[in-house]
């Protein structure tokens, strides 16, 4: 017998775009067992949702759920049981906005992803890269130039590990695959936050870059990675990598490249605006945090350039510390040059297509795990339904459990 019926959900068909009008959704077991035109009244339990939009819960495609500081050095000191705690305020705050799946980028590990999975942590489901790689003096290394040495203890609370050379980068990438990673993540440039890289530097030789891939290919996971320029941009989908994270100085000729290799790309405006603001003020080093006018301004460019050619788009904020609340802050900066509609795939049915997840959730269909949330109002006419959870979001459902019930 069906353990859950949702009636007279008005519901958002996020692939199509549109709202489909009232339904009776079954939930049974952590997932949609069906999805009526009328209530058969055969659910031990109903929650009438009559006047409110449903629409799966939100995905972010970049995120960093142990930087509970924007300074990485410093994170890297922390205990990882103190790492741990401030993590959980964290993903509950997400889950508390809508978001039921994240993609961690570097940092979280098996150990977190369990404690969520078994309730231990409240947060939404998390696929996790573990440690990200990173060349030595790349976008992970977080020694200072005249700090010399460095101990690889890849147990600790950083996002990233060092590693050099094709036997060194398939150890490192097997070894986070060991561990349970859903994907790899490359530090494929330089970056913002890194104290010794240029942002346009290219990282990791084309060989090791081959080798990344192939070890993630052959686990049946795949390669995400960080990158800025067209340059470091075109030559990682060459190699194989999926989705590609920020992609702020990325040019028409790499457009050409996404499409050609059917990858996917995951801005991350709402940071730069963040660390503009209050890098500081959460930790990161003002050398650092100043750097970030330097795409700033180029992340909407790109976001545009790409929008325009078709290339695939996942939403994605790749916020640290006390930033962390400005996770919805994505979609009005989005909204500039991209259509709610599209903005909302993005954050749903696009992102699990990108994740290898599709039909898993980002949709409301029969098998779909039942990641569910309910907005008074329609986010296809005003994404500030969604970006004002405290006013709006009446409903948060991870896997047919409920998580916020405000009807």
């Amino acid at each position: 017998m069906t353990e859950l019926a949702l009636l007279n959900a008005n519901i958002l068909d996020v692939e199509a775009g549109a709202i489909i009008g009232e339904r009776t959704v079954h939930i049974s077991d952590g997932c949609i067992e069906e999805v009526l035109t009328e209530n058969p009244g055969s659910a031990q339990r109903s929650i009438d949702l009559k006047g409110l939009t449903l629409m799966p819960g939100l995905c972010d495609g970049h995120v960093h759920v142990t930087a509970a500081t924007a300074d990485f050095a410093l994170l890297t000191a922390w205990s990882p049981a103190y790492v741990t705690a401030r993590a959980g305020d964290i993903t509950r705050n997400m889950l508390l906005r809508g978001f039921t799946t994240v993609r961690d980028a570097g940092g979280a590990d098996h150990g977190l992803v369990r404690a969520v999975n078994e309730g231990y942590l409240t947060g939404p489901r998390i696929l996790f890269a573990g440690h990200a790689l990173s060349q030595t003096g790349g976008h992970g290394d977080m020694r200072g130039p005249g700090q010399q040495s460095f101990e690889s203890c890849f147990c600790c609370a950083g996002l990233g590990r060092i590693c050099d050379g094709i036997s060194e980068v398939r150890r490192a990438a097997r070894d986070e695959i060991r561990k349970g990673a859903t994907q790899i993540k490359i530090m494929g440039s330089g970056g913002v936050a890194s104290p010794t890289d240029r942002i346009d530097s290219t990282q990791f030789s084309i060989e090791e870059l081959l080798a990344i891939v192939e070890e993630a290919e052959a686990a049946n996971v795949y390669a995400m990675a960080h990158a800025y320029t067209a340059r470091a941009i075109e030559r990682l989908l060459e190699c194989g990598v999926r989705t590609i994270e920020h992609g702020n100085l990325l040019e028409q000729s790499s457009c050409d490249a996404f499409l050609k290799h059917g990858a996917y790309l995951v801005p991350t405006l709402s940071t730069y605006h963040a660390i503009a603001r209050e890098g500081v003020q959460a930790g990161m080093p003002e050398s650092m945090a100043s750097s970030v006018h330097e795409v700033l301004e180029a992340g909407t460019r790109a976001l545009e350039l790409a929008y325009r050619a078709g290339v695939p788009l996942v939403y994605g904020t790749d916020l640290l510390g006390d930033m962390h609340k400005y996770q919805l802050n994505e979609m009005s900066l989005r909204a500039e040059v991209v259509s709610n509609a599209d903005v909302i795939r993005s954050a749903t049915c696009n992102a699990a297509e990108a994740f290898m997840r599709k039909g898993e959730f980002g949709v409301i269909k029969a098998g779909a795990r039942a990641d569910l949330i309910a907005v008074a109002g329609n986010p296809l006419d005003d994404l500030q339904v969604l970006q004002s959870p405290d006013e709006n979001l009446k409903l948060v459902m991870k896997e047919g459990t409920l998580y916020k019930q405000d009807l």
